[in-house]
């Protein structure tokens, strides 16, 4: 199978807790169990996760029975709306709409992708892509630290 998905979960500020890369052919649903495997003694105080439409289905209640935390599914509004034959219908949203929490993840993308080596896949192995990103996110968060700790002088 061509191709790879990465499977990321971040903080609230777009943080790197954790990433899996893995073949393509996966679904959304099974990736996202990959990446909160074995992760409630990590992070004891995490609770509450927002995901994208693609998780729909066992995959929240997998979340809840396993790990106890909540799953919120962010959709995209719907563009069909049954309203009475005597009003007017709502107007139609066009264009790009920032969904909530969406567009931390999709920041942490954009940061990622800013990374020659993570701007595509050259990578032989899965791993070796997780590893890259790791070190991405930790060459942006210590510029972070170094430009805060200039700045407090």
């Amino acid at each position: 199978m061509n191709g790879r998905k990465r499977h990321i979960l971040v903080d609230t500020l777009g943080l790197l807790l954790k990433i899996v890369v893995h073949p393509a052919n996966i679904a959304d649903r099974d990736g996202g169990k990959l990446v909160l495997h074995e992760l409630k003694s990590h992070f004891p105080r995490l609770s509450h996760v927002w995901v994208d439409a693609g998780y729909q289905g066992d995959f929240t209640a997998w979340v809840q029975q396993h790990l106890g935390w909540t799953v919120q599914i962010v959709k995209r509004p719907s563009r069909w709306i049954r309203c009475p034959a005597d009003q007017d219908p709502p107007p139609i949203p066009s264009g790009f709409q920032v969904l909530p929490r969406r567009w931390v993840v999709e920041r942490t993308f954009a940061w990622l992708g800013r990374n020659r080596r993570l701007s595509r896949d050259y990578e032989g192995l899965p791993q070796t892509s997780e590893c890259w990103a790791y070190l991405a996110m930790t060459r942006l968060m210590a510029r972070r630290l170094a430009l805060s700790s200039v700045l407090s002088r």
